[in-house]
């Protein structure tokens, strides 16, 4: 049964199994040590614990073997952009990054820390960020609105470290291209031989973007609220100007439904609507990820009628694009090796082993990326990241 936020009566959302869940919060902090007699006492804390201080402030990196630090993460959000709800700021993001702290501990055994600032100034978030970094292993930006989210990763990650990583970017790209990957290679064809569309360049179109680029794929249009995004047109934004210069290679203009005229790909990322005519236009043996939330681009019923392969970011049909299939193992594997950074090569890489766990026998039009609660995922993510970071140079073990 569904009830109204409005009312007033606790007993009343509770009704409602979402707010009977919430009921004081997700997360609790539990011990793992003993404390049963004055001895113990004496070790966790002082007089014992003195010594443990005293060889931290002598080799600071001790840090990393004598507390948690090493193994937790901080999620953090201003509120500015969260789910599809938009800007609804910190205090209502709170039971999203506890519910992000908690995939964290399932999927990867990582301890993380919801932390939602009273902020959205660019300079206050990031120096906020690094005020608390000495207590954390690494930093997990959450909902943070674009184009402010890609400022604030990209200067802390000149100044800690520590992996950062924005998961509303980085997440979904890596998915993305991991389920890319199986659908190209379901259609025997390879990236290269791709060309997509991307409709939305905030935080996850543009991320998606980049990491397509990357891994080659054979030409990339992006189109935002005022159509394709394209060298010399009027009021982009650094972040566009950037992909004006390095997407679009055929210089296509106008619209995203005359992009996808022969297109071989469509990853939505707008929240914006797709009529049925411009699937129908695509490529043969198209594919189409319609990934808004809770409304994809495009009905997947209606894209199948025209596309080999269809996802969407929902749970409630084949194919789901999750961002738990990523961070998880992307940060137990950074963490395991204790990264400096996330590096283009270990996302990458990260791609490549999550679409390594379908294999040729059980893939198909229904199943190009495997399930959040497939076991074998966050492992062969974390073992991925962590021999790239070392191959990268980045890791410190």
């Amino acid at each position: 049964m569904a009830v109204t936020p409005s009312s007033i009566s606790l007993e009343a959302l509770d009704l409602d199994p979402a707010f009977a869940l919430h009921r004081g919060g997700k997360l609790e902090t539990r011990s793992t040590v003993p404390v049963n007699d004055a001895d113990d006492l004496a070790l966790a804390y002082t007089p014992g614990v003195a010594r443990v201080c005293t060889a931290i402030a002598e080799q600071p990196e001790l840090v990393n073997d004598y507390t948690w630090v090493s193994n937790v993460v901080a999620v953090v959000s201003d509120g500015t952009a969260v789910l599809g709800l938009g800007d609804i700021g910190p205090a209502a993001a709170m039971p999203v990054m506890e519910g992000k702290a908690l995939l964290f501990k399932q999927f990867a055994n990582v301890d993380a820390v919801p932390i939602c600032l009273d902020c959205t100034d660019v300079d206050a978030l990031v120096e906020t960020v690094v005020r608390l970094a000495p207590s954390f292993g690494g930093i997990n930006l959450e909902d943070i609105s674009a184009p402010r989210c890609f400022e604030v990763e990209d200067r802390l990650r000149e100044l800690l470290d520590i992996p950062v990583f924005h998961d509303d970017q980085h997440g979904t790209a890596i998915v993305v291209l991991a389920a890319l990957r199986n659908a190209a290679r379901l259609t025997g064809r390879s990236l290269g031989d791709l060309r997509a569309v991307v409709a939305g360049a905030g935080a996850s179109g543009v991320a998606v973007s980049r990491i397509l680029l990357n891994a080659g794929i054979g030409d990339i249009a992006v189109s935002d609220s005022k159509g394709l995004i394209h060298q010399g047109r009027d009021g982009l934004n650094p972040v566009k100007e950037a992909l004006a210069r390095d997407t679009n290679r055929a210089g296509l203009r106008g619209s995203t439904e005359q992009a996808l005229a022969g297109a071989d790909v469509f990853v939505g990322l707008s929240g914006s609507t797709v009529p049925e005519g411009a699937i129908a236009s695509m490529a043969p043996g198209a594919i189409v990820f319609a990934l808004s939330n809770p409304t994809p681009e495009v009905h997947p019923e209606v894209a199948r009628r025209h596309a080999r392969v269809v996802a969407t970011g929902r749970s409630d049909f084949p194919n789901q694009i999750n961002n738990v299939l990523a961070f998880p193992g992307v940060f137990r594997g950074a963490l395991d090796v204790r990264a400096t950074t996330v590096t283009e090569n270990m996302k990458v890489a990260a791609a490549e082993a999550l679409a390594a766990v379908v294999g040729d026998d059980d893939l198909s039009a229904d199943y190009v990326i495997p399930s959040p609660f497939d076991e074998r995922v966050a492992p062969a993510v974390t073992a991925a990241v962590a021999a790239q970071a070392r191959a990268d140079g980045v890791a410190r073990r």
